[in-house]
């Protein structure tokens, strides 16, 4: 599983002209599942996003998790985060997993945010959506989880 994320002061995704899901600050994080990926690797991944120590204390140190400053994730499922494009023009997604394997642990992950207590918003699966963000840093990383 890959988590692409963003550190943001807003961000919200639309589809079809109507906003699906809006949040102040936090994180867009852009959420691609692989084949081979697990119910307890989203939840690793869960766990390492939210107490990943990347919003600024009072010192302007990059020591604060997304639980200490209670900001809210917008999660995006974005399966070309498993485009390969090391042979030709265009990207194989052959390790990108099926829809139905990737629209459940997409949910699962979500889920889970929302049980811990983050205010979690979502675009829709598997729909064009336009993503608008307002990057604070800027600060964007990869998370990956063991079959990443």
């Amino acid at each position: 599983m890959r988590a692409l994320i963003q550190r943001v002061s807003s961000a919200r995704v639309e589809v079809d002209s109507r906003v699906t899901g809006a949040i102040g600050a936090g994180l867009l994080v852009l959420l691609g599942v692989r084949r081979e990926d697990t119910e307890a690797e989203a939840d690793a991944l869960l766990d390492k996003l939210l107490a990943l120590r990347i919003f600024e204390d009072a010192e302007g140190k990059m020591n604060l998790s997304l639980l200490d400053t209670g900001g809210a994730l917008l999660v995006v499922s974005q399966f070309t985060l498993y485009g390969d494009t090391r042979k030709g023009r265009r990207p194989s997604f052959d390790l990108a997993a099926p829809p139905e394997q990737a629209s459940r642990l997409y949910e699962h992950f979500v889920a889970q945010a929302r049980r811990r207590g983050v205010a979690t918003e979502t675009g829709v699966f598997r729909a064009h959506m336009l993503v608008t963000l307002v990057g604070d840093g800027p600060v964007t990383l990869m998370l990956e989880t063991k079959n990443g």
